[in-house]
């Protein structure tokens, strides 16, 4: 297994000549959302290596996962009559995936930046991103639960989990065949929408 040589040199070989090319045709993103970035991308030093920004937006994801399943491990706690998890967790949660996706979108800003831009990096981001895309869905279950009053179930949860999934896959492999990641609109979407129902569970609106 530790001999086998899973890269070929034409493939190496490929890394000097990659470029990064993407598309994002989503009014919120171009209209509203890189605007913001753009300003963020300009307050972190230039010192700061893209890849910890990278790093550290998935750290925020994996720690909120880990709050949310201490206490909510079984997806039940936003359904009626249910031990409900205290206002602050929604708050926390909102501002920690907020930041990670913050951080998500300005690594890349950051490293045309800085030119450190790399393979690597985009390898090591999205890497990441695939691990973060479960995590962030999981966690997101959280705040509408487990019930059989708002006809939600672990099917449909699970089911939804797989769309997500599957949406990250093609817009990759369409990138492998393309050469250009056409990214979803529903992702800037679904980040901002997601971080208002977490405002919703933090404000106690239901």
């Amino acid at each position: 297994m530790f001999n086998y040589q899973y890269v070929t040199p034409q493939q190496l070989a490929g890394f000097d000549r990659y470029k990064y090319s993407a598309m994002d045709t989503n009014p919120l993103s171009v209209y509203v959302m890189q605007h913001l970035w753009n300003r963020i991308v300009k307050v972190i030093p230039l010192w700061i290596a893209p890849n910890l920004l990278t790093f550290t937006g998935f750290v925020l994801i994996l720690l909120n996962y880990f709050m949310l399943s201490y206490f909510d491990w079984d997806y039940t706690a936003s359904g009626p009559g249910s031990n409900h998890a205290p206002n602050w967790v929604w708050g926390v949660s909102g501002l920690a995936t907020f930041s990670a996706y913050a951080l998500d979108s300005i690594d890349g800003k950051h490293a045309r930046r800085t030119q450190s831009s790399s393979p690597l990096g985009e390898l090591f981001d999205h890497g990441l991103d695939s691990w973060a895309t479960s995590l962030f869905s999981l966690s997101l279950f959280s705040v509408f639960g487990i019930s059989p009053e708002r006809a939600v179930s672990a099917y449909t949860l699970y089911t939804v989990l797989c769309m997500v999934l599957l949406t990250f896959l093609l817009s990759h492999w369409e990138k492998y065949n393309t050469g250009v990641l056409f990214l979803p609109w529903g992702y800037d979407i679904s980040q901002v929408v997601s971080k208002g129902h977490l405002l919703f569970g933090f404000f106690d609106v239901v």
